[in-house]
Order: C-alpha cells, then structure tokens, then sequence
C-alpha cells in the first residue's frame, strides 16, 4: 500500500492495459474519416460534488467540445434542479470518436477586456493517470461519472495552479534575528500576537461613456490563508484567531493571499500583547491590542521586486509615535506569462514506487570531483554516457545567460583566463558571474572550474583548442532537449543564490534574476520541449520549489536540502536547515517531496520512512553516494533516487529501468494482440509485422501513456 498523498493509479495493470489495447487496435481504424460521413452524438455528462458559492463544476477533454484540454473552453456543467450536488450538460460530440476527459471545479469570470477570453481560475481538478474516456455508440446517451474526483474506485484531485490570479506571501520569521524589534520602552519586554487584516483599497473609477457598470463577475474575492512549519510538523487554516498568533523562533509563519488584485490591497498588521489583561485603549474590545504595521501592495510593483524584505513602522493606538517596526519578507508569485498550461496530464504528485532510480550527477559525474572522468560534466557527451550505462534520469543545473537564454551549467560564476603576451603556459584567472556573460559569449569561453584559481590545476584550459560541439560547456536546454533520448529523464536542478547563516551569499551574488521572469523562461522551455519525457525540477531555495507548484501543473519538483552539515556552511533560511524542517515544508507546499544530503540521512536513516509515510518521494545527493555500500544501505532503507557521480563505472553500458519496462509493455500488447487476431478473422497481425506494430502502438499511445507516467 503506498503513503497518502503518493497516488499510483497503475497499481493495477487493467487500467494501463487498456488503454494500451485501444491503441494497437486503432492502428486497424483509418487516420481519418470525411466529415460528412461522421455523426454526432448528444452526450449527457452528470457528477456529484459540492461546490463554494459561485464556483461551478466544469468538464474538460481531449476533443473541441471539451475545449481541447483548454480550461478556458470548457463545458460549464450546471445543478440538476433541487439537487444542489448534482450537476450535468450535454455536449456533442463525434458518434464513434474516443475521447479523454476530467472534471474541474472552479470560477469562470468574464474577461477584462471586452471581446477577450473569460477567466477560469481552477480550484481543483482530477489528475489521474489515466482519465476518464467516452466512446459514443448511439446518437444519445448519458454518462453517470459518480462523484467528482473518483475514477476507477481511485480519489485523485490536485489543487489549481494560478491562471489569471496572484499569490502574495508575507511571511514573519527568526532566520536571522527577531522579526519584530521594539524602541518604546513600556513595551520592551512584551511577546506579540500578530494578525494580519486585508482591505481592498477604494478607488474612483471614471464613468463609462456608454453608461455602463464594469460586470461584477471580472474579480473573485480575496483570500487569506495562514499557516505555520517547523521541524515538528505544519498547520495551515483558512481563519485566524481573534488575537493572531504568537511568534516562536523555530517556527515560520506565512500568510498567503489569492488576489485578482495585486496592485491595490492594503495589508495591515495587528499587534496584541500575549498578556490580554490590560487595557491599552479603555472600551477597546481586544484590551492586549497595541498597534498596528500597514504595508500597500503597491509596494512590489514599485519596487520592481517579486521577493525581498520590507521593514514597516509598528504605529501606537493612541498616539503617532511608533512602537518599534516589523520585518516582513514578502514572495509575490504571477501567472505564467505567454504561455497557458493545458490539463490533459499532471505528475506533479504522481510517482510509481519501484526500486531506487539511479541518477547522473552532471550526467556521467563531477570532473572536479573525480579526476579520473574524461568527459566535461553538464555537456551532452556526460549525459549521453550517463544513459549509455543505464542512467535513468541525468541531473543537471540549469540558469539564465544575460540575454535570457536557459544554459546547464554547475556553477553561479566561472573563471575565464587570460594569457600573458609571450607566456604558452602561464594564465590568469578571473571569476565572473555566468549571469553577466550573453549565450554567444558563453560559447565562447575557454574556462575554469573555480577551484583552480586556488591551485595551479589549469588543464581545461589548457586542452585542445578545438571543443567537439558534445563536449562543449554551457549547452543551451533546448539542446539537452533535442540531443538526449526521450525515454532517458531530466532532473532539473532550478539554480538560485542562497545566503548562508554568517550573511555571505553563494558565489557572492546577493541580487539575482526576477524570480517570477527566470522561471517564467525555464518553464516555458519545458513545458514546450518536454513532451514525453520523465522531468522532475529540484532546487535549494524554498520560494522557487513553491514558485514552480503554483506556476505550472505538469511538473514536480523536490525540495533540496543539505540538512546538518559538517561539509557545508548553515544556511539563513531556517527552512533549509534541517531535514525535518524540509519535510514540514515539502508537505506544506504539497510538493512530491525532497532530495536529502546523503551525509545527514546516514546519521538519521529513519528520515526517509518517515518522510515517505508522509506522502512524500526521497531523493539523495552527495559525494557519500559514490561508495557502493553506501548506497546499498540506502537501497535497503526504500529510497526512491540516489544522484551519484560513478554510475558509468558502477554499470556497463546498459538499458535503463523505464527502456526495459516499455520493452515488456510493447511485448504485452503484441501478445495479446497475436492471440485476438487467431480468434478474430477482421484481421490478423503476421509476425514480420510485429516489430512494425511495437512502433506504431507506442507512438499512437503517447496520449494514454504519458512519457512521466512511469516516473
């Protein structure tokens, strides 16, 4: 039985061997039919589910009635009379023609702008592996899904993601020191209990020449939620107590606000004294409140910021003098921009439990770890020879060159060399941050890993002049994409700075990218580039985990962490300091899971169980997975991923786990297919044309049998 949260919808192979069958069955049926001669069927589609006030259940699906896995054209099911909980439509469709579909709750809005396209903001939606089907056999016909969210007796819904609406976070923490610091001496001693309060702020709207009133359908209505992680666990709630909550320095508290409306909400923080027993305002109907701290979210948009930190004046009651002030660090995550996610699949909490995947390290492993490694890391030749030995994903880092291009490479900066006049042999190294350099310069480059400016280890440099295009550095993603097989999978470390407990920043930057920009791009390279493939996305840094759950619905992403480390400086963000923490927060975000510092998980092998019965995957990452015992051990314990440097010389060339499971799969379809074709006399399937059909069935099944499926 697997953990909750981890959804195997193939757990049993009727479902997964249907669909197969269909597809090898229509290799038999024309690739097309005339129009003319296609009926259409009235469907009648009904499902139960409760609904929120003005939210609506709707259907969406593989054919054009169903908006073509469009959440912007789908069928809006409405309540069958007294039965607020039932709720049907009918659709036409094509007599005959398979279709895929599944349900969504959420609202449809009108659209901004007159003539554009209506707003849906999806709040849940069923994400099964494989979804619900329909093949209408008569010109009417009625299809009883049961209740929302269950197919195939198995309960799979995920959460939206955002389409037209914002997400800010505000969020108060001791990473660094007190969150709140008060100058007015009465109140020196005092423990808080903080609220937060939103208001939309008013404006003056010119009256329309026409006469009419803006459709009060555009906007949904703001919401607020609160939650808190430590390393004890997570609570989240959709309500706040009457006073707030007290601050705890091993805690991190959040509040996060679904907007329509960015750029025109007023966000004001309550300040209440724990001790509720005085008086601070006689008659005032909470006695411990004390003042208050009020931040415009006009402010991000300012200040051109979508992450960073905000110090806000905490204002008396009665007076104007302040109290002291609070440092709120904010997060405002956006809509995808130029790029609408569709719904016809989502793994971003799928994973099929089998034995430990093994996973390239920059492809066939580190150069610089490993000196003996002739093949360059992070270029297509290290993960072209990752796969050649059975890899079944190859891990790799993957950043933004000046001009905006997505480039693998290790490292925030590299150090390019200049050679003095007359002197073959003697260099100097500078260090320059790859952000600064354009995708053309990149290419240019003769360079250095960083830690040869602390030696005189030169060799990259001083190689042969010529670089074979495969074993060039900085290889744009969408190379990866084109060069490396489909069936070998992509884990995509997102690289981000990060700032260490004693202040200093990683590789030295302290500004980077606009976060919501710099995912915007990778993602949209992704999403369009993907197809098939097996892709999950990792990172060090907690906002971008988060960022990529709410930005896209395809894709997980696990949630790097080095934990308590001795090889490792302590790093600021008191969500990336321990592991336990990291599982508070991956189960916080509703993400797949984590990817754990082997070091701190051989001192704590109960971490994996325990993140595991929490729903959650297990990756491992680190030197210590170069040593076979190490991760034999590991193995032992149900990891599901061990990202390590010596998988070529750990295995001969070889096929990887997914290669052989589609090899048995396609064998699967073509025996029973053999076997069908002796008792049917339609048509037979003669043995020379076996393999030719394995091609076929695999290529027509792509839309049932999605590439991640088995990730």
């Amino acid at each position: 039985m697997l953990p909750s949260g981890i959804v195997d919808c193939e757990s049993s192979s009727v479902c997964a061997a249907k669909h197969r069958l269909i597809a090898a069955k229509s290799l038999f049926l024309p690739d097309f039919m005339p129009v003319s001669t296609m009926e259409s069927a009235q469907v009648t589609l009904t499902v139960r589910g409760e609904t929120s006030p003005g939210e609506v259940i709707a259907v969406v699906g593989s054919c054009e009635a169903l908006g073509s896995w469009n959440h912007q054209k789908a069928a809006i099911l409405h309540a069958a009379g007294d039965d607020q909980n039932r709720w049907m439509t009918t659709i036409s469709v094509p007599m005959g023609v398979f279709s895929n579909y599944r349900y969504f709750k959420g609202f449809f809005l009108e659209s901004k702008n007159a003539g554009g396209p209506r707003q849906v903001i999806v709040n849940l939606w069923e994400t099964h592996h494989h979804p619900r089907t329909m093949i209408p056999t008569a010109t009417h016909q009625n299809i009883d899904d049961g209740e929302f969210g269950i197919h195939n007796g198995v309960n799979c819904v995920d959460s939206g993601w955002l389409t037209c609406q914002t997400e800010i976070r505000l969020r108060l923490h001791y990473s660094k020191m007190s969150p709140v610091s008060i100058t007015k001496k009465k109140f020196k001693k005092s423990r808080f209990r903080i609220k937060l309060i939103l208001e939309g702020i008013e404006e003056e709207e010119d009256e329309e020449e026409d006469g009419l009133s803006p459709s009060p359908r555009h906007k949904m209505a703001t919401t607020l939620e609160s939650s808190m992680i430590s390393a004890n666990g997570y609570k989240s709630r959709h309500s706040q107590p009457e006073c707030g909550y007290a601050l705890d320095p091993s805690q991190w508290t959040e509040y996060s606000i679904h907007t329509m409306d960015p750029d025109n909400l007023e966000l004001t923080f309550e300040f209440f004294e724990e001790d509720l027993s005085e008086h601070v305002v006689q008659g005032d109907a909470h006695p411990g409140h004390v003042g208050t701290a009020c931040l415009l979210s006009s402010f991000f948009l300012e200040s051109g910021k979508d992450n960073g930190l905000v110090t806000l004046p905490i204002m008396g009651r009665n007076s104007t003098k302040t109290l002291g002030k609070v440092r709120v660090d904010y997060l405002v995550i956006r809509p995808i921009q130029g790029l609408q996610c569709d719904m016809s699949s989502s793994f971003t909490k799928y994973w099929k439990k089998r034995s430990a995947l093994n996973v390239g390290h920059r492809g066939a492993g580190s150069t610089h770890t490993a000196k003996h490694h002739k093949i360059r890391e992070n270029t297509i030749a290290s993960f072209r020879s990752a796969a050649n030995h059975g890899a079944a994903y190859v891990e790799f880092d993957v950043h933004l060159s000046k001009d905006a291009v997505p480039v693998v490479y290790h490292d925030l900066t590299c150090c390019i060399s200049t050679r003095k006049k007359n002197d073959k042999t003697s260099l100097e190294l500078i260090e320059v941050p790859v952000k600064d350099l354009t995708y053309d310069q990149l290419q240019l480059l003769k360079l250095a890993h960083v830690t040869a400016m602390k030696g005189n280890d030169h060799k990259d440099l001083l190689d042969d002049e010529d670089e074979v295009d495969e074993h060039q550095p900085f290889p744009s993603l969408s190379q990866i994409f084109q060069a490396i097989p489909d069936h070998v999978g992509f884990n995509i470390e997102l690289k981000w700075i990060c700032q260490m407990k004693d202040g200093s920043w990683d590789g030295n930057l302290s500004s980077y990218f606009n976060m919501n920009r710099f995912l915007d791009i990778i993602l949209s390279c992704v999403l369009q580039k993907g197809g098939k493939r097996r892709i999950v996305f990792s990172c060090f840094d907690p906002d971008i985990c988060t960022m990529v759950r709410h930005k896209q619905n395809k894709y997980p992403i696990l949630f790097l962490t080095q934990g308590i480390s001795d090889k490792y400086p302590e790093l600021m963000d008191i969500r990336c300091q321990t592991t336990q923490i990291a599982i508070s927060f991956a189960q916080s975000e509703n993400i797949l899971g984590i990817s754990a510092h082997t070091e701190d998980l051989l001192k704590n092998l109960t971490y994996i169980e325990n993140a595991q019965s929490k729903g959650l995957v297990v990756f491992s990452w680190g030197d210590d997975n170069n040593d076979h015992e190490t991760r034999r051990k590991l193995r032992e314990q149900g990891i599901d991923g061990l990202i390590y440097d010596s998988i070529c010389e750990d295995q001969g060339e070889q096929a990887s786990i997914f290669q052989v499971e589609e090899q048995h799969s396609l064998q699967e379809v073509i025996t029973a297919e053999t076997l069908k074709s002796s008792a049917c006399s339609c048509y037979s399937i003669p043995c020379s044309m076996a393999s030719c059909i394995a091609s076929k069935a695999r290529n027509r099944s792509a839309e049932f049998d999605s590439g991640l499926s088995s990730s």
